[in-house]
């Protein structure tokens, strides 16, 4: 199998230990050459998101090794409007379990040894956890102001926990810059295709579970790791003829870091800089996207509504939703936040899906 350059598309094999393409642009995985989807094809002796494996690009059955049964998480009802797909419920407590799953699976298909990865605090995780699993050392670079309840994670998987003053986007910067001096292998959810293999399963298991999709689906979007993840999956279903029409996607965004929504409130052909401000919403808060001329493709491709969740108002969805028995992160509440926004400003909207992206007891800081 061979990775696509997303700027000159050039083909690369995938047993590469480079983060890029020659040219310096990113990896994308081809997606055409998978099968439409049949529920026939779903492999029900799998209760994890590899049961979609037939849909995905990956190496062999290294997942079976790896896979520590993430996925197939509840979709439970929050009033009679709004939908939780409950991904908190995974073996490192986020959704980001999805992903690490997918690349750390294809690191041990070919033979990495040792990685290092940046990281808001989740995806971390996720990659500490799964490549602990799989017997590979990993070191993780995370902002200052990172919950020490994440960073504990971390190390309690064994990876080492670097952490970086400054800003999430300079933390990857500092990351890349020992990945090109020590020729590391860059474990990146946001570089690395194969992570958004992973980040598919949302949206697959979302249509195994109701039958359907739901007519709203609101995405957090810092670098965007879900929201490729769930586009790649509803072109699929849609190439597939499972599905009449495209759902509309809301991308949620920090007020105090909004960069794809100011890009759209500007009509900008490219990414708009932006200055972010520090925001509770640590798992979006992303200034400087790696695949920002991407997902600004997917967004105007398939009429995507990019909204901010107020910062005064995570705390206090957070609290609601912790009274009805969802106990989340600070990032989750901002969704519900931006939802309550949204039909402030477009009307009452029936029939939404939110994602629960990660637990609440990582975020208590």
């Amino acid at each position: 199998m061979s990775y696509i350059c997303t700027s000159c598309g050039k083909e690369t094999p995938t047993s590469t230990v480079h983060n890029t393409c020659e040219c310096g642009g990113l990896f994308s995985l081809p997606q055409d050459h998978l099968p439409l989807w049949q529920e026939s094809l779903i492999d029900k002796s799998v209760w994890s998101q590899f049961r979609y494996h037939a849909f995905m690009n990956l190496d062999g059955d290294v997942w079976r090794r790896v896979s520590m049964g993430e996925g197939m998480t509840p979709i439970a009802s929050y009033n009679g409007s709004v939908f939780l797909k409950m991904d908190f419920m995974m073996p490192t407590l986020s959704f980001k379990d999805r992903g690490a799953a997918a690349l750390v699976s294809h690191m041990k298909a070919i033979g990495v040894k040792k990685c290092v990865q940046d990281s808001s605090g989740n995806a971390g995780v996720a990659v500490a956890a799964y490549c602990a699993r799989s017997g590979i050392a990993c070191e993780i670079y995370v902002p200052e102001g990172t919950s020490p309840n994440k960073i504990a994670m971390i190390e309690g998987f064994g990876a080492k926990a670097v952490v970086v003053p400054g800003t999430r986007d300079h933390c990857a910067e500092v990351c890349r810059s020992k990945v090109k001096e020590e020729g590391a292998y860059y474990a990146n959810h946001v570089y690395n295709p194969y992570f958004y293999e992973g980040t598919k399963a949302y949206i697959y298991e979302t249509f195994e579970q109701l039958k359907r999709i739901p007519r709203h689906i609101f995405i957090e979007l810092g670098n965007g790791t879900l929201f490729i993840g769930a586009v790649l999956a509803l072109e699929h279903l849609m190439r597939s003829g499972v599905i009449d029409e495209f759902p509309q996607l809301i991308a949620v965004q920090s007020e105090n870091c909004a960069p794809f929504y100011e890009t759209e409130e500007q009509g900008s052909s490219s990414l708009v800089e932006v200055t972010p401000k520090p925001t509770l919403a640590e798992g979006i808060a992303i200034g400087k996207p790696a695949r920002a001329s991407e997902v600004l493709d997917m967004i105007r491709r398939h009429n995507v509504k990019v909204i901010t969740a107020p910062e005064d108002r995570i705390l206090p969805c957070r609290e609601e939703m912790a009274k009805r028995g969802f106990y989340v992160e600070h990032t989750t509440a901002a969704a519900l936040a931006a939802y309550y926004r949204y039909c402030k400003k477009f009307g009452p909207t029936e029939d939404a899906l939110l994602s629960l992206c990660g637990a609440g007891l990582k975020s208590e800081h």
